[in-house]
């Protein structure tokens, strides 16, 4: 289960959302998140699925790693559409039996959330699979950079903060790796991490834990003196690798997000909403 988390982690290639710059990347996301939580019918959600779709396939990314994000939080979504089928009311009775009503309102509720949460983890597994952590952190900084003179009475910079979320994000596989490393071992100790009810199971992950976080203290201690070495300070006067611009790619990507808006719309006065 753990090696199936890859938030985080870049693929390299040469698509489209690629070589598009990062800040527009991060702008579409966060517009992405907004629009769908607009979608009040089938006919708009199912646009938001079919512009994901299409981003998927124009990313280059292999289908089999959004399948690998999506693993995890499956039970979470499943979950979340069995309480919305037996406590959403109103609509048709489909199912009715001792206290339980099923209706059909309730099933069209639980697929629309259940395809609004797979859409939102694509979207932002994109983000991060065709952007690398170092360009991340370029176009945060960019976009927050009129933040610095709220920031400032605080001894706080825009920079500090796009390195500490991006730094953040770049470490997750990197945990998830030593949490896999530290399972192993305690595996071969013989620990028991498998069976038994939830106590044990949760005293069980105590020597898990441990480990992890005298690593994970380590590893933040050995790179902050890393940096420190190499005379980092980051912010004004800082120059970077690669300088970003704007490009068609990134025209023709914000052109094809406001038609699909508009149809949102469009579809959101024009149809009944399920939600």
């Amino acid at each position: 289960m753990i090696k199936d988390i890859t938030i985080g982690q870049y693929y390299k290639s040469d698509s489209v959302l690629h070589r598009c710059d990062p800040r527009t990347k991060l702008v579409l996301t966060i517009a992405f998140i907004v629009v769908i939580f607009i979608c009040k019918n089938f006919y708009a959600i199912g646009l938001m699925a079919l512009l994901t779709i299409v981003s998927m396939l124009i990313s280059s990314v292999p289908v089999k790693m959004f399948f690998k994000s999506m693993k995890p939080i499956f039970p979470l979504v499943l979950l979340t559409a069995i309480l919305n089928v037996f406590y959403t009311t109103g609509g048709n009775v489909l199912v009715s039996f001792w206290k339980i009503t099923i209706t059909d309102k309730a099933v069209f509720t639980a697929l629309f959330i259940a395809l609004r949460i797979f859409c939102l983890i694509i979207i932002s597994s994109l983000l991060t699979y065709t952007t690398t952590p170092t360009v991340l952190t370029d176009g945060i900084e960019k976009l927050l950079k009129p933040l610095d003179f709220i920031l400032k009475p605080f001894n706080f910079r825009v920079h500090t903060l796009a390195m500490m979320m991006t730094l953040a994000l770049r470490f997750i596989p990197t945990l998830i790796e030593e949490i896999d490393k530290i399972m192993n071992a305690q595996k071969a100790r013989g620990a028991d991490l498998e069976s038994g009810g939830i106590m044990q199971r949760a005293k069980a992950l105590i020597p898990i834990i441990i480990p992890l976080f005298v690593s994970s203290f380590r590893r933040a201690y050995e790179l902050a003196f890393a940096m420190d070495c190499r005379c980092y300070t980051g912010g004004d006067g800082r120059t970077r690798m690669k300088k970003m611009k704007f490009s068609l790619s990134d025209l023709w990507v914000f052109l094809v997000f406001i038609i699909v808006c508009a149809g949102i719309i469009f579809l959101n006065i024009k149809f009944v909403a399920v939600i």
